[in-house]
């Protein structure tokens, strides 16, 4: 499958309380994408070693309409909305896909 679209976001949560409920939500939420998101080809959270209160996601869409289907999704914008209790700060890096294997 050709994967053209994806993003890279990187999560500094509030303490080790919040990365708990944030992987739990994250959990949920997957839930959803596994169910409904046929576009979706990735959509992975990542601890980074060292850092507890830190997370990546790595997400990767067939295409940029996958991506913005997946941003209208009820389990997506839940996340969005709970998100905030947990992390203090986040940067997304948007990713256009130049070669590779998928």
């Amino acid at each position: 499958m050709a994967a053209g679209f994806g993003l890279v976001v990187r999560f500094t949560l509030r303490n080790a309380d919040a990365a708990r409920d944030f992987d739990e939500l994250v959990a949920r939420t997957l839930e959803g994408i596994r169910d409904c998101e046929h576009g979706t080809v990735v959509y992975m959270n990542h601890r980074v070693p060292g850092e507890p209160d830190a997370r990546i996601f790595y997400e990767l869409y067939k295409d940029r309409a996958a991506f913005e289907a997946h941003e209208r999704q009820p389990h997506t914008r839940h996340f969005l909305e709970e998100r905030e209790r947990f992390v203090s700060e986040f940067e997304v890096t948007f990713l256009e896909r130049i070669d590779g294997k998928a």
